[in-house]
């Protein structure tokens, strides 16, 4: 079993379809929830690979944006990151 990410705030039940469109309507990102409908629509419901993944895509960025960690790393301008991957990679380097 491998560990979970602490979450600071509540993660919203997500158990059923209902449970996961309230937690989209309330947490997900703009655009979410209409994205999850039509991806949904579009799935050949016998495909239960393609339904699961469907939502656990979908269950992940509500999960995101319970976590202020994630939240974060997503807010980060372009320019930090590639400061900060210069940086790594000079470190490499010098090495």
């Amino acid at each position: 079993m491998t560990a979970q990410p602490e979450h600071h705030a509540a993660v919203p039940p997500m158990r059923t379809l209902a449970e996961l469109r309230a937690a989209l309507r309330v947490w997900g990102f703009p655009g979410d929830l209409e994205s999850f409908e039509r991806e949904l629509a579009d799935a050949d419901l016998d495909d239960l690979t393609r339904v699961r993944g469907i939502v656990q895509a979908y269950r992940h960025r509500v999960m995101l944006r319970c976590d202020p960690q994630a939240m974060a790393a997503l807010m980060r301008s372009t320019a930090d990151v590639a400061f900060e991957l210069g940086q790594k990679v000079a470190e490499g380097n010098a090495r």
